[in-house]
C-alpha cells in the first residue's frame, strides 16, 4: 500500500473514530433521560460549563463545574456522586486553583459537616455542620489564620441557640452571650483586650433587662436599671 493510501486511510479512520466519540455524547435513553457523558458549553461560546457522567438520568462518578473568568472556562466545583442516592461530596474552588470549601450537599443543601479555608491557605477559616434539611445545627467555629478560635457558636434549626463566644487573636476572651431561636437572651459579658470585662448584664428577647453593670479597667463605674431606664448608681 502506498504512504499516500496509509494517510488517507489514517485520516479516515480519526474522522470516524471522532465522529463516533461526537455521538456518544449528550445521549438520552429510551425513556428520554440524560445517559453517558454529558458536557455543555456557556451559551454562545465554546467555553466548558460543565461534564460528568449520567446512568440513566442519575449523576454518577465526579461532576466537574466551570465558571467564565475573563471569557474562559475556570474549574470551579467537583462533586463526586453515588448511584445509591442523590447525595455528593462537594469541592468548591477559587480561579487559582485553590480550595474554598468542601463537604456534603444533597440536593442544593448543604448537610453534615462543611469547611471554609483562609484565602490562598489550606488553614481553616469556618467549621459548621448541617441538618437534613440544610439548616445550621451544632457548634460552629470561626478560627484566625493561626489556628486560635474567633468564635464559637450553636445553632439549632438554622437559628443561634445557647452560649456564644468571641476571642481575640491572643485567645482572650472578648464577649460572652446567649441566644434563643436568634434573639439575644440570657447573661451576657463584654471583655476589653486585656480581658477585663466593660459590661455586663442580662438579655430577654433581644432587649436588656434588669440591672447592668459598667466598668473601666476593670472598676464598676455604672450601674443602669433597665426596668425604668435609669442610673441607679455612679462612681463619684
Amino acid at each position: 500500500m502506498s504512504k499516500q493510501k496509509i494517510y488517507l486511510s489514517v485520516i479516515a479512520t480519526l474522522i470516524f473514530s471522532i465522529s463516533l466519540a461526537q455521538k456518544s455524547v449528550n445521549q438520552y435513553n429510551k425513556d428520554g433521560q440524560r445517559h453517558g457523558l454529558w458536557t455543555k458549553n456557556y451559551h454562545k461560546t465554546n467555553q466548558k460549563r460543565y461534564e460528568g457522567v449520567f446512568n440513566h438520568g442519575k449523576e454518577i462518578d465526579s461532576f466537574k463545574y466551570y465558571t467564565l473568568s475573563t471569557g474562559k472556562s475556570v474549574l470551579s466545583a467537583v462533586k463526586i456522586f453515588n448511584e445509591k442516592d442523590s447525595l455528593a461530596k462537594v469541592t468548591f474552588f477559587a480561579s487559582n486553583k485553590k480550595i474554598i470549601s468542601q463537604g456534603q450537599m444533597n440536593g442544593k443543601k448543604f448537610i453534615g459537616k462543611w469547611i471554609y479555608f483562609h484565602k490562598n491557605s489550606t488553614a481553616k477559616m469556618i467549621v459548621e455542620n448541617f441538618n437534613d434539611d440544610g439548616l445550621l445545627e451544632g457548634e460552629r467555629f470561626v478560627f484566625y489564620k493561626n489556628g486560635l478560635v474567633a468564635e464559637k457558636a450553636f445553632y439549632k434549626n438554622g437559628k443561634l441557640n445557647g452560649e456564644s463566644k468571641w476571642f481575640s487573636e491572643k485567645n482572650i476572651l472578648l464577649r460572652y452571650t446567649n441566644y434563643k431561636d436568634n434573639l439575644h437572651h440570657g447573661k451576657s459579658i463584654n471583655y476589653d483586650s486585656e480581658g477585663n470585662v466593660t459590661t455586663e448584664g442580662n438579655y430577654i428577647e433581644d432587649q436588656k433587662k434588669g440591672i447592668w453593670l459598667y466598668y473601666k479597667a476593670g472598676i464598676l463605674t455604672r450601674k443602669i436599671d433597665y426596668t425604668n431606664q435609669k442610673v441607679i448608681w455612679k462612681k463619684q
